[in-house]
This record gives structure tokens, sequence and C-alpha cells, in this order.
């Protein structure tokens, strides 16, 4: 991927890893747009970056997928990124009396989303560039977080066969592992002991720029190298009653 001379559709773009990567994009020469539910932080975004393009939409929507995808087509054709970020992590246990409604909220935004969205990016004119952001969690899953889990295992898995179905199209697929990370992703404070997400976001430029399709870092890095015995370790030691 040329990082630089794009034009990228972000999505959940307003904070934690994607205002990361549409700051540096933005940096790089990049035309960006950013896409969320929250219309006061694309507001504040727009005051951060000036250059930055934003559309109010939520991604659990189909219709609201759709009137973007329309939006797009009609006003930024030449898109040629697109980067799969939205998410959302709840904690969550299967005898909650709210627990399937809010699984299904997670599948809505983690799962059905990314693959809308990617099926209707690939009518543009020329897209060439496909990023999708999954989880070091897709590999060792967390059992608090267990439908965030199983969605970005999901996504891993999906991005995997993308990649092999674009190759005749040309269309690259990468896959973004990250760690935990200090943001607010799953509540406010609770990632307060994780790396910052500057520090990722340095990591998956420089393996941008080496060409790379598979971007892991600290945590997600062993993961994504780690045989059966080591995930299972793994497994074991995450979810330790405490």
């Amino acid at each position: 991927m040329n990082i630089s001379g794009n034009k990228i559709l972000i999505t959940g773009g307003a904070s934690g890893i994607g205002l990361g990567l549409a700051e540096r994009f933005v940096k790089e020469n990049n035309t960006v747009i950013v896409c969320g539910r929250r219309e006061a932080l694309l507001k504040d975004l727009k005051g951060k970056l000036p250059g930055i393009i934003t559309w109010v939409c939520d991604l659990s929507l189909a219709p609201e997928r759709e009137e973007l995808f329309n939006w797009i087509s009609a006003e930024h054709h030449d898109l040629n990124v697109l980067i799969n970020n939205a998410g959302i992590q709840q904690i969550m246990g299967i005898h909650d009396t709210d627990f399937f409604p809010r699984a299904e909220e997670e599948i809505k935004i983690n799962i059905e989303a990314p693959l809308h969205l990617t099926s209707l990016f690939l009518k543009l004119q020329k897209p060439d560039t496909i990023i999708n952001v999954t989880s070091g969690l897709a590999f060792a899953p967390l059992t608090s977080v267990p439908i965030y889990s199983a969605s970005k295992a999901f996504f891993h898995s999906f991005t995997l066969s993308l990649r092999h179905l674009l190759l005749a199209k040309n269309v690259e697929v990468i896959e973004l592992i990250p760690p935990a990370l200090n943001t607010d992703l799953g509540g406010k404070g609770r990632h307060t002991y994780a790396p910052p997400v500057g520090d990722f976001i340095n990591a998956v430029f420089e393996q941008l720029e080496q060409g790379k399709t598979e971007i892991s870092y600290g945590f997600s890095e062993n993961m994504l190298k780690a045989g059966p015995e080591d995930l299972k370790k793994a497994f074991e030691r995450m979810n330790a009653p405490r």
C-alpha cells in the first residue's frame, strides 16, 4: 500500500485507533473521510484536522450503511482505501438477562457492518486496498468479552479468505491486529494499563512501508506467531480466576 496520495474511508475514526490512523494518514498527505455515530466527536475532529471529511452514520443499521455508500459513490467515487475499524466491546456473561440483545448489537457492528461495507466498497471505480482491524483476542479469547473475541476471530478468518478472493482483482487486503491499547474501548479507564495508541500507529506505518499484510504489535504479535500450546497457555493465563 502507498501511504500517501489516497482517498480513505475510516469507520469509527473519531476516537481510539481510528483517530490515530486518521491523524497519521492526514499527515502523510491523504484525503481522509471519517464516519461515526457521535456527531460531537466528529465536530471536534474537524476542529483538530480541518482537512478531514466527516459523515454521521450508525453502522449497526443497514440503511445508514447504504446511505453512506451512496454519498461516497456520488461525491467521492475515487475513494480507493476502506478501513473497517469501527467496533464495540462489552463485558457480559451468558446468564445476563440482556445477553442476547447486547450480543446482537456487537454482531451488527463488528461483523455485519464491515462485511456489508466491503461488498459495497468493491463496487466503486478503483478500490485497491481494504484494511480490516481485528484483535489479538481473535487468537486467544478473553471470556469476559466473549462476543467481541468471537467477532474478531470471525473477522480474522474472513480477512484471510477475502485476501485470497481479491488476488485476481489486485485489491490488497491488510489486517491490523492490535493488542489492548489505552483507549476507551469497552469503557472509559478500562485499558489505562495498556500501551498508548501512538506507539501502535507508529508500528503500523513502519510495517505498511515494509509491505506487510498482517500487522501486529506486542501481545498481538505473540498471538499471531503462537502455536496451539502457546495459545492454550495464553487463554488459561488471561482467564484465570482473579
